[in-house]
């Protein structure tokens, strides 16, 4: 599996539809995989929701509930949409081909039927020309896309969602470039303690030779045409720190009584996705997370944080009443732990750094740490179990706090396979893949090159999914 695609909470449920190989263990033929859940905690797998079909293979696209039924295809009542790009080639040029089409199910995503009309948009002159995410637009009462077109993305606007308009382009020359854009999205976000106060945010994914995938945001002005980015143009900000959450984007949908914007990604990278060291199965999502915009130093920026449900997996915990800690470490030996929850909060002191060792033994450890002078957070999976599958997966991933740091807040989900890291109110993420042996359960809290202290921090077990 990759991309999470088709995102949409309706009756009830949240969607989770993905790119999927059924038939390898590698990138193949992709097809919509499908899951369900009541609380994105505990999923259910459906059938396969879109299959290869004479247009093509099924790539990455977004799913809206069609409440007015401004499509036609639900005889005055709601149902699901969803948008797709179909990948094949063109026949005459032999060149890859990509273009817009139409899903719709009547019966709550159980069965999907593809629109007669497909597709439904194309335009020749782009080879790259995928991932739509579509949106309604309350102040001009219509739909809007945004398309991922080589190196920007391209907006138009429909009123039934099979006609579609040209509105305008965004990204030349803003922001991160190494890399084709893919998978964005573009939503309307409250700023945190500024009443009536909102932005927007767009979401892009990119691949770099350094880091393989990641993915930068923007924040702006949407008319429900043009985007316009409140950034130098030349400033990049990524969403995630680690190497792997990639094509990450959000719920259509979520009731506004609800107010909240989740997101989750797809956590793996280009440089290894194809050889990661797992049998019968590969890739999987990251947590959801709430996205808000908040001001850290008066700077605006987007801030993650794990989705409010997940404390349903907690089982009875362990925590740790104030103690300083002097140069060295100090092991929790009463803990062997495979997949935990951990939020912690420290008063660095004289400490030059602190921080975790998680999954550790002997011959394995992966360090959650902070280095006071540099402000900087980091995880280092060089030593984490398993790295000798590609060249590219060992190393240590970094990321500046910004503000003075008198306390860190850490609230790090540790799995089996992964790390996901949240610093401070959620403002610097690092989400990474680690692949320790099953032994690798120890837990240590360490300081280096001074004395810190541990002000409290409370330690879950965690129930599987």
């Amino acid at each position: 599996m990759n991309d999470p695609n088709g995102l949409v909470f309706y009756n009830g449920e949240y969607h989770l539809f993905y790119q999927h190989h059924p038939n390898g263990m590698t990138w193949g033929p992709m097809h919509w995989g499908h899951a369900v859940s009541p609380d994105m905690v505990h999923w259910e797998h459906r059938e396969i929701a879109l299959a290869p079909d004479e247009h093509g293979t099924i790539f990455s696209g977004s799913a809206v509930v069609d409440w007015n039924d401004t499509t036609g295809l639900f005889g005055g009542k709601s149902g699901l949409v969803a948008i797709f790009t179909h990948h094949d080639e063109d026949p005459v040029t032999g060149l890859q081909r990509q273009r817009q089409s139409l899903a719709y199910s009547s019966d709550s995503g159980r069965s999907w039927t593809k629109y007669a009309g497909n597709p439904v948009l194309e335009d020749p002159r782009h080879l790259d020309y995928r991932d739509p995410k579509v949106f309604w637009h309350d102040r001009t009462s219509r739909w809007v896309m945004i398309l991922a077109t080589g190196h920007i993305v391209t907006l138009y606007h429909s009123p039934d969602l099979i006609h579609w308009t040209f509105a305008s382009e965004f990204g030349q020359g803003e922001g991160f470039h190494e890399g084709v854009w893919e998978c964005p999205d573009l939503f309307e976000l409250p700023i945190d303690g500024e009443a009536g106060s909102t932005k927007w945010v767009m979401l892009v994914s990119s691949g770099g030779a350094e880091f393989g995938a990641r993915t930068q945001y923007f924040i702006g002005e949407f008319d429900g045409t043009t985007f316009t980015n409140d950034q130098p143009s030349g400033e990049v900000r990524w969403l995630d720190y680690g190497r792997d959450n990639y094509a990450g984007v959000s719920w259509s949908d979520v009731p506004k009584e609800d107010g909240r914007r989740i997101y989750i990604g797809w956590m793996s990278n280009f440089h290894y996705a194809h050889a990661t060291p797992t049998e019968g199965w590969r890739s999987a999502m990251t947590i959801p997370r709430v996205l808000a915009l908040k001001r850290v130093s008066g700077e605006l920026t987007l801030h993650q944080q794990p989705v409010k449900e997940l404390a349903s997996l907690r089982s009875p915990g362990w925590t740790q009443s104030p103690i300083t800690i002097g140069d060295g470490f100090y092991r929790i030996p009463e803990l062997a732990l495979d997949s935990c929850e951990i939020i912690a909060e420290f008063a660095p002191g004289t400490a030059e750094e602190i921080g975790f060792k998680l999954r550790v033994s002997e011959k394995h450890e992966t360090i959650v740490g902070y280095v006071r002078q540099e402000q900087e957070l980091f995880v280092d999976r060089s030593r984490s179990g398993d790295t000798a599958f590609h060249e590219k997966f060992p190393g240590r991933h970094t990321v500046k706090l910004g503000g003075t740091r008198d306390r860190l807040k850490l609230h790090i989900w540790v799995d089996k396979s992964s790390i996901e890291v949240f610093a401070g109110d959620g403002e610097a993420v690092i989400t990474d893949l680690i692949f320790p042996d099953t032994s690798d359960t120890g837990l240590e809290i360490y300081t280096r090159g001074g004395a810190a202290e541990l002000i409290s921090m409370e330690i879950y077990r965690l129930r599987s999914i």
